[in-house]
Formats: structure tokens, sequence, C-alpha cells
């Protein structure tokens, strides 16, 4: 497991990366299946996925989170982009794009990069004034510790 982690800044847009000691579709299969996104989440804004058991993501899927950030409330997010082992992002109604990269190192590790992408918000000025770019950093450096640990050894925590 890795015990660091990178954080990128550039034109709308903030990333994190970090290695991690699985092979590429393992961390992909993770990505790519709702439900697992609760497990995986560093900020504790994604309580449950609204989704059947199961039910894998792919270009064009739309699905359902709860969520809470001070009070309870419920997503739909289409995925927009779609790379199999590769590359997945989805957005939701304000526009911005969660993505998640995956460059292999071999057979049994990879780079994994979150980008939190507001360059196609409805209102990226709203997100910048609230700093979001810098808040999402501590929690995307969470999520890849929290995925790392999950798909190295079964368990986030």
């Amino acid at each position: 497991m890795s015990a660091t982690s990178d954080a990128t800044f550039g034109h709308r847009c903030v990333s994190v990366s970090r290695h991690v000691a699985a092979p590429a579709a393992d961390v992909f299969a993770v990505l790519r299946d709702p439900a697992l996104h609760a497990v995986i989440d560093g900020s504790g804004t994604v309580k449950a996925s609204r989704e059947s058991a199961g039910e894998l993501l792919e270009m064009g899927s739309t699905f359902g989170m709860d969520m809470r950030m001070g009070v309870p409330y419920r997503i739909a997010n289409e995925v927009v982009e779609y790379e199999d082992d590769r590359r997945i992002a989805w957005r939701h109604m304000g526009g911005h794009r969660w993505r998640y990269e995956i460059t292999p190192e071999g057979d049994d590790a990879c780079t994994v990069t979150e980008t939190f992408d507001w360059s196609t918000s409805k209102l990226p000025l709203v997100i910048q004034a609230l700093g979001q770019d810098r808040k999402h950093v501590p929690n995307m450096t969470r999520t890849l510790e929290r995925l790392d640990r999950y798909v190295t050894t079964g368990s986030p925590d």
C-alpha cells in the first residue's frame, strides 16, 4: 500500500494521484460498481447507492446516490467518460465531473488519479468562490487511501 499521494491544480480542475499495488482491472471493478462508492468515499458525504446490487457502470449509465452534506439529499449522475480498466467519469445536474484515471504499472500495480473537474460546471465561479478546489483535495486523498486499502485488503479501514 502506498503512503503518499500528490495533488495537482489546473484550470478549473484539481487532481490527486496514488500508487496502488493492485492490477488496474481490480481497481476499475470497484470504481464502476456504484454500490462500493460509499465504501471508498473519503469525504463522508456518499451514504449509499440507489442502484440494484451488481449493476455496473458503463458509458451513458445513470445512477443515483444518497448523500449527506449537512442535510440528506439524493443526486443523479450520468457516466460521461468511459474506457474499460482505464477511465470513468460522471457528472450530475451541476455539470462538473468526478473522474478516475488508471495508469497500469506492470501487471500488479497502477497509479489512480481522481479529478474534480469543474470546467464543465454550470456555475464554475460559485465553485471557485466557495474554495471547492482546495476543499476536495483532502477528501480525494482519503478516497484514494480507502480505495487502495479496499482493493489490497478487502476492507477500506
